[in-house]
């Protein structure tokens, strides 16, 4: 019967879930397993160190802080997302086999231009130093961002491509996506972990987007011929990373060396033939005189000097722990001006530590053990109530790490100063000054005496609008003794520094209803200002 052979008749529109797909439009040449592998792990590992290499680039225009760390994560996630979309929708256009090579060798070019590109965007928009602002940073994020959305989105293409020249069957679908996937990820994680633990601390920047590069550059020239890619498309593109490589490495990094931390230079003083000035990323942190230790160029270091000086008899020997090594200006000072004086420092770059002895000259009979470790955990070492001084200038940028600005990290400092020991405490802040007065308020919070020093305008009630006056650096003291800010004023005048001192109700007033900073709440980033470079520091 007709009705029964149409009953029983397959349905010509119902998918089947076995179906071979490989001819599919867009469906190339089969990519072997080994491969398909290689291809996916390498491209997401490529994709996470061109962005923790990028934070690196960024730090001497942008600074290192939260914003800079969000902008390049949420930027290298836009491209991630962007390239697994576009990616997928080429892959079901075009053929996969013949578009795998060109990506990869796009990608090589834009990553070895990288660095080339951010620098010569700073330097032609008048960057070049820490805490950039308006049009001059503008041109730097703009392109950043270029550097970081075309390779990133071009690597992040090529998961979905390989995946559609894995697939064979419908049946296979969700294991071979699903197992790319993670693939994928753990090439994330370990270019993650190769870049932060083995590659920034051993390379230079600029290396590793050199040596990236041509890597990407190497596997598009393999891809092409397991893919039949087009040869002419790999040869150009290697022509181009040759170009802009040797531009690379031609073009001023700006640093004498790149520590695990910084861009790092020694720039030498014309007026003072023995004056070193250490720069940080852009900013001038320490100045030293390799023959004389008593000369204290920068202001805020003479408004310390000040500061410890009514409080201990002249010549006294002190044991000091200090917070930050910089050039070691005020170690240096103290072991001179008073003979005997011991002490221990905590720098988490070793390559600062590098620098002093190479290039700054450190004595190796200092009386100083230099430790590299975190500020924080070098508190928590040290023995108890033993030290008369902790001296505080550790920066990254031109913000104090927040672990070191917390309730919870005064109290350690506390915990190592005997009873009448003193914390000077450098800070960097602009009108309307929410970083400074919230971390006054958090020593008052841990110690009962505490002054401030800095430039008279700072202190004036214009000061805490964004339009104000003042700002710049501020000098701290706390002590469960009292202090006395009337011979700390006395001493920065003989040290030719015009700052006011304001302590009791007058400093009660300048914190005002400024909130204490505690571990679990201290956005030290987001309460400074943005800052107009340069950021002075003498």
């Amino acid at each position: 019967m007709v009705q029964g052979d149409d009953a029983q008749a397959p349905d010509e529109r119902a998918p089947d879930r076995h179906a071979n797909v490989a001819g599919l439009p867009g469906q190339g040449r089969p990519l072997g397993e080994a491969t398909a592998v290689a291809l996916v792990f390498g491209a997401s590992a490529a994709v996470l160190v061109v962005e923790l290499v990028a934070l690196r680039l960024l730090a001497p225009y942008l600074g290192l802080t939260l914003e800079t760390s969000t902008l390049v994560i949420g930027t290298a996630l836009t491209a991630i997302a962007v390239g697994s979309w576009v990616g997928g929708r080429w892959a079901d256009r075009i053929d996969p086999a013949r578009a795998l090579a060109p990506l990869l060798a796009i990608s090589a070019v834009a990553v070895a231009a990288t660095p080339f590109v951010v620098r010569a965007a700073a330097l032609g928009s008048g960057g070049g130093s820490g805490g950039g602002s308006g049009s001059g940073s503008a041109t730097v994020l703009l392109a950043s961002a270029a550097t970081i959305v075309v390779p990133g989105a071009l690597l992040s293409a090529v998961t979905p491509m390989v995946t559609k020249l894995r697939l064979s069957t419908l049946a296979q679908t969700g294991t071979i996506v699903g197992r790319l996937s993670g693939i994928a990820t753990a090439g994330a994680i370990a270019g993650t972990v190769i870049t932060g633990f083995v590659l920034i601390t051993r390379v230079p920047v600029t290396g590793i987007m050199l040596g990236l590069g041509f890597t990407l550059l190497v596997a598009a020239a393999v891809v092409a011929v397991l893919l039949g890619g087009t040869r002419r498309q790999i040869a150009g593109g290697a022509v181009a990373a040759l170009f802009l490589g040797a531009f690379t490495l031609g073009s001023p990094s700006g640093c004498d060396a790149e520590t695990t931390y910084h861009c790092a230079a020694i720039v030498h003083d014309p007026a003072r033939p023995d004056g070193r000035t250490l720069v940080l990323d852009g900013l001038r942190h320490s100045y030293v005189d390799l023959n004389d230790p008593t000369y204290l160029h920068f202001t805020y270091v003479r408004a310390i000097a000040a500061g410890i000086d009514p409080h201990r008899a002249p010549g006294a020997a002190l044991r000091v722990h200090s917070i930050g090594a910089g050039g070691l200006t005020l170690p240096r000072y103290l072991a001179h001006a008073r003979p005997g004086t011991t002490g221990t420092v905590s720098e988490i770059d070793g390559g600062v530590v590098a620098l002093d002895r190479e290039a700054l000259a450190l004595p190796a009979d200092l009386g100083v053990d230099v430790r590299v470790e975190d500020g924080r955990v070098g508190l928590r070492a040290l023995p108890a109530a033993e030290a008369d001084l902790v001296i505080g200038d550790a920066f990254g940028g031109v913000s104090v790490p927040w672990h070191l600005t917390t309730r919870e990290a005064i109290d350690d400092v506390a915990g190592a100063l005997r009873h009448d020991g003193i914390y000077a405490v450098n800070l960097i802040d602009f009108p309307p000054l929410h970083f400074a007065r919230a971390e006054l308020a958090t020593l008052r919070a841990v110690f009962p005496h505490v002054a401030v020093a800095a430039d008279p305008p700072t202190f004036r009630p214009e000061a805490r609008s964004r339009l104000g006056s003042g700002g710049g650096n501020l000098i701290a003291l706390a002590s469960r003794a009292p202090l006395n800010p009337a011979a700390w004023e006395a001493r920065l005048r003989e040290r030719d520094v015009p700052w006011a001192v304001l302590t009791g109700a007058a400093l009660d007033g300048w914190v005002g209803d400024a909130p204490t900073l505690t571990d679990d709440y201290a956005p030290v980033d987001q309460l400074l200002t943005p800052y107009p470079p340069p950021i002075p520091r003498a």
